[in-house]
């Protein structure tokens, strides 16, 4: 299988396992990736997701070049990226997603690593976008998000030079939230998972979207859009709850309503 897709308690955790190409992303990862995505939107179980990938030496290398060589077509080109919902490209998944990043992380692996909320990193991470290199440019959300996350010119240089820089430097250019130690990575990854989806769905999901659309929206805007999902927030039986835990000095019972 090119991906495993495991539940346990409110938390999905998908590994890309094709370990012994770098989990280098092919046609059929990405169907699987799409309709992972789309049943972890849907499933209300689940809260919070951890993407990592297979092995030791790569969390993802970005596309297959082998497969693409087979083809003789470039997936951009020839369309069929367009008629798959990729995760890289979904904008409306309004619930956290965690990237543990093992390895190598490049290409169109740095582009799904960046459609997350989050990101952690082991010590022998390698961040880049090598597109240009193969006379092509990044297509699955580099060019947008990056410069979301980072300054624009430290974002052009990664996408115009190809090159790579290490955990150290991603961490630096806040590229990543933290940097842990291998041994470490999902432990910490699972704690922050389970920290997260101890929360109140609704109110993460609602935070999640105001996060998302500030993107898009003026400040005005995005403030008025911030109030009516506050609003919303505010009259469900999580927010009653979270309010009589806190008086009567408890720890919430959560339940999705």
């Amino acid at each position: 299988m090119s991906i495993l897709y495991e539940k346990k308690g409110k938390i999905a955790l998908v590994t890309l396992n094709r370990p012994e190409v770098l989990n280098a992303i092919n046609r059929q990862m990405i169907m699987d990736l799409s309709n992972v995505w789309e049943d972890f939107k849907n499933d209300s179980d689940l809260f919070v997701m951890i993407v990592t990938g297979a092995g030791e030496k790569a969390f993802c290398t970005g596309g297959d070049i082998r497969e693409r060589c087979a083809t003789g077509d470039d997936p951009h080109a020839a369309g069929w990226l367009d008629r798959v919902l990729t995760p890289m490209r979904i904008t409306d998944m309004f619930k956290p997603v965690i990237a543990a990043i093992n390895g190598y992380c490049l290409g169109g692996g740095l582009e799904l690593a960046l459609s997350c909320d989050l990101r952690l990193a082991s010590g022998s991470a390698t961040f880049g976008q090598p597109e240009i290199k193969r006379g092509i440019f990044p297509g699955q959300g580099a060019t947008q998000r990056l410069t979301r996350i980072l300054p624009y010119h430290l974002a052009a240089e990664l996408i115009f030079t190809g090159e790579a820089i290490d955990a150290r430097k991603a961490l630096q250019l806040g590229l990543i939230n933290r940097l842990v130690e291998a041994r470490s990575l999902m432990k910490e990854a699972w704690q922050l998972a389970g920290t997260i989806s101890e929360k109140p769905p609704l109110a993460l999901r609602a935070a999640k979207e105001a996060l998302l659309k500030s993107y898009d929206l003026s400040l005005v805007e995005g403030l008025r859009y911030e109030g009516e999902l506050r609003k919303k927030v505010g009259i469900t039986e999580d927010a009653r709850e979270g309010i009589a835990a806190f008086m009567e000095k408890r720890k919430p019972i959560f339940k999705g309503a």
